[in-house]
């Protein structure tokens, strides 16, 4: 294979590692790679380093769901067991379907990142590893890249690779007492909490900082097969509130058969080309809702699959949701632990959650494709099941909220969606909201986590400055497929929506315009070969799922496969 001149990957983390797995898988050898990291490790990531994890956090997959690397999980351990961690100190203890703990996960993954970085070097490629380097900006050149660090050096890439993960901005958090803007790290969590804490969300990350903040305040202890939590004496005063617009805590792992994640689940880009070309240049929502969940469930479930083959999305959603708009939360949380513990013990999975979780994986490759109002429908409608869902939450985790919960420390708040927070002028914030009951509330709390989960990142907040303002990065945006209710939501909302002579409307997505590749898309929409972004938080817009290292996986792949195109091309051309 010809070889390209270098690769400059931004970020150090899992992604990054999976563009290095799929370059070898390719056969795209550059003569240098560059890889720029923040931190000190490569691999690991900010979800499994001390950057987004402590001894406690655990990862909602385990060993049998990751994806293919060069050596097994099982064979690492038994080659540097964890003697910290229970069922992780040697390797004839791994149960593969067990959790791991995210700590342990991360020196797992950096070890499979040097053992491909070796391999690659074998074949001639120069890797030169920037850690503890911040780049600051990326120079578009006629054909190459200037990448611009902290420290003012600047490296020539002939293509740049996209890969910085989360990310997670402090707004007011170091300016009011009292504020986190988010739980990470958990290590800046070192105090007693000898007073009421609000944390708003239910999501994963919400479980993280439950975790972190209960373990300082008091101790878990097993009886029988239950887990009991008792307070400190200097912490009688605390207890967890958790906000939620929508009052729901997330579904729990349930036994899976097999990875529910591969690239049979995709429309390849010919169905997507060839659908596009005869539905009016959009793949529609309803379509992928059929081929990517009820036809697949029939498979697996042709009972269930004949309760809901006649609904449209919404009823189907409806259906899904009204028992948790009827059961109390922690209830339903019970009655679903003992669900998803029989289909474990039993080996028999949840057919329609597996299935739902396979498809919130697989609408990420059309959605760019969607119209706006299919997006709109998505985002209103689907993705607040679907999000439920594949939180998989462990069953660990499970038993310490129950164990709160029991002891009385820990209630759930159902808010409209005008609630608000707002600093309080001595410490903390204040909690504007209307409950279920109707009700206007404003409840002061001296300590407040906001916990919804990673959030995506704005077009004018993107970091690398040169590329937004000379246009080689664009703001992603759908198109109305009917013009009539593209103006209503002009109208409405006039600020999301992009108005072009004469009835042509768009939707602004979050973050940027990327194509089937993840090749960036300039101002006039034309694709920029060499430049990809894998950052989730960047193309959150166009990508409205994802799911971790999976993600990674697939993305991975087809940056890889693009510049081995690139590589094919520029061979005949010259």
């Amino acid at each position: 294979m010809e070889k390209i001149d270098s690769i400059g990957i931004i970020g150090g983390g899992p992604a990054a590692l999976f563009v290095v797995k799929h370059l070898i898988s390719e056969n795209v050898y550059p003569n240098t790679i560059y890889i720029f990291e923040k931190s000190t490790r490569l691999g690991a990531g900010m979800p499994y380093s001390t950057q987004g994890a402590a001894h406690e956090h655990v990862a909602n997959v385990s060993a049998n769901e990751l994806p293919e690397l060069p050596e097994t999980f099982t064979s690492f351990i038994k080659r540097k067991p964890h003697k910290d961690y229970e069922g992780f100190g040697h390797y004839q203890e791994i149960n593969e379907y067990k959790v791991i703990p995210r700590l342990v996960l991360g020196d797992y993954l950096e070890e499979q990142f040097k053992i491909l970085l070796n391999d690659i070097r074998k074949h001639g490629v120069q890797v030169k590893v920037c850690t503890e380097t911040t780049v600051t900006d990326i120079l578009k050149k006629e054909d190459h890249f200037e990448i611009i660090t902290n420290e003012d050096d600047v490296y020539e890439c002939s293509a740049a690779v996209i890969c910085t993960g989360h990310h997670w901005p402090k707004v007011h958090e170091e300016n009011i007492p009292g504020w986190y803007d988010s739980p990470y790290p958990p290590s800046k969590f070192s105090e007693i909490t000898n007073h009421p804490v609000a944390i708003r969300g239910t999501s994963l990350t919400a479980v993280d900082a439950i975790k972190t903040l209960a373990r300082l305040n008091g101790t878990f202890s097993e009886e029988k097969d239950d887990l009991v939590y008792t307070l400190h004496e200097e912490s009688n005063n605390f207890s967890l509130t958790l906000f939620s617009k929508r009052g729901y805590l997330p579904a729990l792992r349930f036994h899976s058969e097999g990875s529910a994640f591969s690239e049979g689940w995709i429309m390849s880009q010919d169905e997507i080309f060839e659908y596009k070309s005869n539905h009016g240049g959009f793949v529609d929502l309803d379509y992928v809702f059929e081929r990517n969940f009820k036809q697949p469930l029939r498979k697996k479930n042709e009972k269930f699959y004949q309760e809901i083959k006649d609904l449209s999305i919404e009823e189907f959603v409806e259906k899904m949701l009204s028992i948790r708009e009827e059961l109390d939360s922690f209830e339903l949380f019970k009655a679903e632990y003992y669900e998803a513990q029989k289909s474990i013990d039993r080996h028999q999975t949840i057919a329609w959650k597996e299935t739902l979780a396979a498809f919130s994986y697989a609408i990420n490759y059309p959605a760019k494709h969607f119209s706006a109002e299919d997006m709109i429908r998505m985002r209103k409608t689907l993705l607040p099941l679907i999000s439920v869902i594949i939180a998989s939450l462990p069953q660990s985790s499970y038993k310490e909220i129950i164990a709160l919960y029991n002891a009385g420390l820990i209630k759930l708040v159902s808010v409209d969606d005008e609630s608000y927070v707002e600093p309080h002028s001595a410490e903390g914030i204040v909690y504007h909201y209307v409950d279920s009951e109707g009700d206007k509330k404003t409840d002061h709390y001296r300590m407040y986590v906001d916990a919804i989960g990673q959030q995506p990142i704005q077009f004018n907040d993107i970091p690398f400055k040169t590329l937004r303002e000379d246009g080689t990065i664009s703001s992603g945006y759908l198109k109305f497929k009917n013009s009539d209710s593209g103006k209503q939501q002009f109208e409405k909302n006039s600020k999301n929506i992009l108005k072009i002579e004469p009835d042509n409307f768009y939707l602004r997505v979050d973050g940027i315009n990327i194509n089937d590749h993840f090749q960036a898309l300039d101002y006039y929409g034309k694709a920029t070969p060499s430049l990809f972004i894998m950052a989730v938080p960047f193309i959150a817009g166009l990508n409205p799922d994802y799911s971790g290292l999976d993600f990674c996986d697939t993305a991975g792949k087809r940056v890889a496969h693009s510049l081995k195109l690139n590589i094919i091309e520029d061979r005949i051309l010259n």
